[in-house]
C-alpha cells in the first residue's frame, strides 16, 4: 500500500520529468534546425542555366551540332501558347527551335 509520502514522491518525479520534456524537445528542435542550416545549399546563382544552354542540350540530343552557344532569343510572333519558338545562335550555325511539351523539338537551320 502506498503512503502519502510515497504518492507525493511519485507525483514529484513525474512532474520533474514533465518539466524536463520541453527542454529536451527544444534541444531536439534546435539540433534539427542546425542540421538544415548546415546542409549545403544548392548551387543556384553561379551555375544557373540560360535558355541558350537548355535549348543547346535539347538540339544536341537530337543530333544537331552547336559549338559555343551564344544566345537564344524568343520568337514571340512564331510562338503559340504550348509551343515556344526560339532562335538559337551557335558558333557554327543558327537554328529556329520549336519546343513542344513531351515531344522532340522541331529544329530548322536558318543560316
Amino acid at each position: 500500500m502506498m503512503t502519502g509520502n510515497d504518492a507525493f514522491g511519485s507525483i514529484m518525479k513525474s512532474s520533474r520529468l514533465m518539466l524536463q520534456l520541453p527542454n529536451w524537445s527544444m534541444g531536439f528542435a534546435c539540433l534539427i534546425g542546425a542540421l538544415f542550416l548546415a546542409a549545403p545549399a544548392p548551387v543556384a546563382a553561379a551555375e544557373q542555366e540560360t535558355p541558350a544552354d537548355i535549348i543547346t542540350i535539347q538540339i544536341r540530343k537530337q543530333g544537331f551540332p552547336c559549338d559555343n552557344p551564344q544566345k537564344a532569343d524568343r520568337d514571340r510572333k512564331a510562338s503559340k501558347p504550348d509551343e515556344a519558338v526560339w532562335v538559337l545562335q551557335c558558333g557554327n550555325a543558327t537554328y529556329r527551335v520549336r519546343l513542344i511539351p513531351d515531344m522532340a523539338a522541331h529544329v530548322e537551320r536558318i543560316n
